[in-house]
């Protein structure tokens, strides 16, 4: 058995999802390969195999991979299919946007969210937001699977020795083309790269309120600034800061929530922290069931007090 990592790449590094995705590969038995599809990408490869646990790197150059269109993606990965087992994406938009297509193609079922690999046809998933784990067997000949990267401890980006191959790229499928793109720069941490979060709620009030209250905080920790559902509809914050099961799942060492009550949908996407501080004054919130430290407290008073401290 061999399997496939699809990875995560910018044309210039690695992401750090695939570095997860490889660590879930690992645990299927057998080799894994790790496919770098890109436009000037011949240095994301040489990175790639450099990552713990990977025995090739196969790349494919193509300027239609520039922005990982998911119909010329897709087209890549069927085009090496025939020789694996598994094919692991990260659970990421990307990851997402590919791997159906992939499973379609193949006439396989997905199994999507992995959390954890049992044996090689055997996945663990959360179900009902992260409330019950379902366990699931494969019967496929290929397993087409989406890889929660909160599940799995990164790999090693360094000190691997797999080698580079270079393939033939599929055609340009012709079907989307890349119009443009608009990026928010951020001198933050990456939301789901983080070791450290700030979560504000909708208990703050405002967006001016989220910006006086929660943005101290984050600088005097340097972390990144997340959001519940409820104060991002609000227009309290942006929508890449929502965390939650329609939001970014997120797993860093600290996870601290201000005003936020843990409806069901926001625990399935911070629940994984390694430590959850909540500071709310409703004694009954939810989002005290699973935070390790707990503060009563109104958080227009204790955030204040929380950063002269520091």
């Amino acid at each position: 058995m061999t399997a496939l990592v699809i990875a995560e790449h910018d044309n210039a590094s690695v992401k750090g999802a695939t570095l997860n995705t490889v660590t879930a590969a690992g645990q299927c038995g057998g080799e894994v390969h790790v496919l770098v599809a890109g436009h000037n990408a011949g240095e994301t490869a040489k990175a790639a195999s450099q990552i713990a646990g990977v025995s090739k790197v196969i790349h494919a150059e193509g300027e239609h991979f520039a922005h990982g269109l998911a119909e010329n993606m897709a087209a890549q990965v069927l085009a090496l299919a025939g020789a694996y087992s598994h094919i692991l994406f990260p659970a990421t938009a990307s990851g997402k946007n590919i791997a159906p297509r992939v499973a379609a193609m193949l006439d396989v079922g997905q199994i999507s969210d992995v959390t954890k690999v049992d044996s090689a046809d055997t996945f663990e998933r959360p179900i009902y937001a992260g409330n019950a784990i379902a366990v699931v067997q494969s019967l496929d000949e290929k397993k087409v699977i989406t890889v929660r990267t909160t599940g799995f401890d990164p790999a090693a980006a360094t000190g691997g020795s797999g080698s580079v191959e270079t393939t033939a790229a599929v055609a340009d499928s012709g079907k989307s083309h890349f119009e443009g793109n608009e990026i928010a720069r951020n001198d933050r941490p990456e939301l789901t790269a983080a070791k450290i979060i700030v979560s504000g709620g909708r208990a703050l009030g405002s967006a001016e309120k989220f910006n006086e209250v929660m943005t101290p905080l984050a600088d005097k920790l340097g972390a990144a600034l997340g959001a519940s559902r409820a104060a991002v509809d609000a227009g309290y914050a942006p929508n890449d800061w929502q965390v939650g099961q329609t939001g970014k799942i997120v797993a860093p060492q600290l996870y601290i929530a201000a005003g936020i009550s843990g409806a069901i949908q926001h625990l399935a996407g911070m629940k994984d922290s390694k430590v959850i501080v909540a500071i709310n004054k409703d004694a009954e919130a939810p989002i005290f069931s699973v935070a390790d430290y707990g503060l009563e407290a109104d958080l227009f008073v204790a955030v204040p007090q929380l950063i002269d401290a520091l």
